[in-house]
């Protein structure tokens, strides 16, 4: 009678927000008064974002810029990671990564708070970069939802199949 309810713990960037956020900056770059003759500018390149500027702290701006029009965006900050900015030539090039899925250590991590925090009879089980939690009450899910949004973690989370 009893089936198990489950849903799955995920770590993903919407790359179209990512998209739209990194041409909002573009053209604030474009348009502002203090990235006039500094060669600011920002784009793709490959599967990372380069920002490149005349001087580390122009660059730094320009990754500020970025990150606030990701926020708008509803994307969260957790989902880039920034290098520092490298001299090449004349100017000053800092790579942003996204980072998808969940690793290893995380999964362990976040599996190990469910088992320890979680209400009990409530199961974690890692699928490759993501977690399936799984229970034979919704409201425990509830409570582990609940939980983990409120733990600080060095990941996005999003929680799908909820069913």
């Amino acid at each position: 009678m009893a089936s198990e309810a489950s849903f799955d713990i995920v770590s993903k960037t919407d790359r179209q927000e990512v998209d739209n956020a990194l041409n909002q900056a573009a053209k604030e770059v474009a348009n502002r008064f203090d990235f006039r003759n500094v060669d600011a500018g920002i784009r793709w390149s490959g599967q990372s974002v380069e920002i490149q500027a005349n001087s580390e702290e122009r660059a730094k701006a320009v990754l500020d810029v970025f990150k606030d029009k990701l926020v708008k965006r509803g994307v969260s900050l957790k989902a880039i990671e920034a290098g520092e900015p490298k001299p090449s030539g004349k100017l000053y090039k800092l790579g942003v990564d996204l980072k998808e899925g969940i690793s290893q250590e995380n999964a362990k991590k976040i599996s190990k708070i469910i088992r320890d925090e979680g209400p009990k009879g409530v199961r974690a089980q890692i699928q490759g970069d993501e977690l399936r939690v799984s229970s034979k009450k919704k409201d425990d899910l509830q409570q582990v939802i609940s939980l983990l949004k409120g733990k600080d973690l060095d990941v996005a989370l999003q929680f799908t199949n909820y069913r």
